[in-house]
């Protein structure tokens, strides 16, 4: 299973124009007054199928955001399809919360391998790259479809985008309320034993990783 992965940069909801015209009501405010509430969307694209998975989270875009995105992504998927998957492989950009040496990130991703059974393999883009991961085409379509809208509540958000369309179908949205800790790192003792069960790649070790599972 190949999987493109990336999260967005956080979308104020209000009544902001967002540096478009607006829909509608053509009022709009165009400055950040004490935004009270904002939505961190992550994705996941399913670079065979096309199908498209966003999670928007009210808290904030941590390596346990991302990773527990990855995690309700694989539960929703039937078991019978589980059961003939041997690889994911992830494309993934070298943002802070997902880079090739942030512990918690490498941590979670060890123990995703071992929850799912499955072989894991991280590829990063290199820096300056990133515009070639294909899930940031959908995060350009995202904002094409809903650029003008004003995004007044979480649910319009939401409503927003379930009815954007990628490769012919509608995405998979989910709100997480999760509450999420910046900064959580592992200390030494602890990144040891986790990296003892990586595989870098002897010709690309910084952007390409193998995680196979215990």
């Amino acid at each position: 299973m190949r999987l493109s992965i990336d999260s967005k940069a956080t979308v104020k909801i209000g009544e902001y124009s967002r540096g478009g015209k607006t829909r509608g009501d053509t009022q709009a405010a165009d400055h950040d007054m004490g935004c009270e509430e904002k939505q961190v969307p992550f994705g996941i694209v399913q670079e065979d199928s096309g199908q498209l998975h966003l999670t928007f989270g009210s808290s904030f875009k941590t390596s346990d955001f991302i990773v527990d995105g990855l995690e309700d992504w694989w539960q929703a998927i039937p078991r019978e399809k589980q059961a003939v998957m041997t690889h994911i492989q992830l494309k993934v950009d070298n943002g802070p919360e997902s880079s090739g040496v942030r512990t918690q990130f490498l941590k979670r991703m060890v123990e995703f391998a071992d929850t799912t059974g499955k072989i894991i393999q991280l590829l990063y883009y290199l820096p300056y790259h990133s515009k070639y991961n294909p899930i940031e085409r959908c995060w350009g379509i995202l904002e094409q479809h809903w650029n003008g809208a004003q995004l007044v509540d979480t649910a319009t958000m939401l409503a927003w985008a379930k009815s954007m369309t990628w490769k012919g179908s509608h995405p998979v949205v989910k709100l997480s309320r999760r509450l999420y800790q910046k900064g959580v790192s592992l200390s030494r003792k602890a990144m040891r034993e986790i990296e003892a069960r990586w595989e870098r790649s002897p010709l690309l070790p910084r952007w390409d990783i193998l995680i196979r599972p215990a």
